[in-house]
């Protein structure tokens, strides 16, 4: 069965636009849970622009499941992680200018750098993940640095699938490329998730990836949540990603 990781920035998102205490992302993360979210994420960037400190310490003392803290391998970001203690953290690049995160973490060009950050981490008795494009070189580099699993940046594939469907020579090849990185990732024995422009249109084909252990999906639950209701919205993802 594949795990599903419920981002809930885009909930901090909307309380920021008015700098009001609703919605909560408290309740939200609660509402996840109860619905059947395997674990909450939430990111919390360097220009703070939803999801803020305040945020972080309060999930980690009120869910029920698993904490997963996305952060940059920032100093200041890395001191607060060590001191709220999160179940996971997936370390991603970051941007000040971006809208969302473009792109996976390269990792083999900074191994030595990553390496100091992941050892800091793990003995916080934090688990590390690398969010990284389907790249295995980028894989074994993960390996290497001692990191615990991967998270695969499916932004490319879902764009290609939103432009042309399953059908074009660009989709298959980039689903090609998650196929031979997830392969060696489980060959590596590191934890295999993946999230990033996941949808329930296009999630059909990444849930086939034999040992595929969690999707961390956001935006496409909050924006179906707005009609159907946030419990719903996870429930159906759940069902989706898990249906034979």
């Amino acid at each position: 069965m594949i795990k599903l990781g419920v981002n809930i920035d885009h909930i901090a998102t909307l309380r920021q636009a008015r700098k009001e205490e609703i919605p909560s992302v408290i309740e939200a993360a609660k509402i996840c849970e109860e619905a059947g979210a395997d674990s909450i994420t939430a990111h919390l960037r360097e220009d703070r622009r939803h999801v803020q400190d305040f945020d972080i310490y309060g999930l980690r003392k009120s869910i029920k499941t698993k904490l997963n803290f996305e952060m940059a391998a920032n100093e200041e970001i890395i001191k607060i992680a060590v001191d709220v203690k999160p179940d996971f953290a997936c370390i991603v690049p970051e941007k000040r200018q971006e809208l969302t995160t473009e792109g996976g973490l390269d990792v083999k060009s900074n191994k030595k750098n990553l390496a100091d950050v992941v050892a800091r981490l793990k003995k916080a008795g934090i688990v590390v993940s690398m969010f990284i494009d389907a790249d295995v070189s980028q894989v074994l580099a993960c390996s290497e640095i001692g990191a615990d699993a991967v998270e695969l940046h499916t932004g490319k594939y879902a764009k290609f699938f939103k432009e042309n469907g399953a059908i074009s020579s660009n989709f298959r090849t980039e689903l090609e490329r998650i196929l031979n990185a997830s392969q060696t990732a489980i060959q590596k024995k590191l934890s295999l998730n993946a999230g990033h422009g996941l949808d329930y249109d296009n999630a059909k084909q990444i849930c086939k990836i034999s040992g595929m252990n969690e999707f961390n999906i956001g935006f496409s639950i909050v924006a179906k949540a707005i009609f159907t209701g946030l419990a719903t919205a996870v429930k159906d993802m759940k069902e989706l990603i898990n249906k034979d």
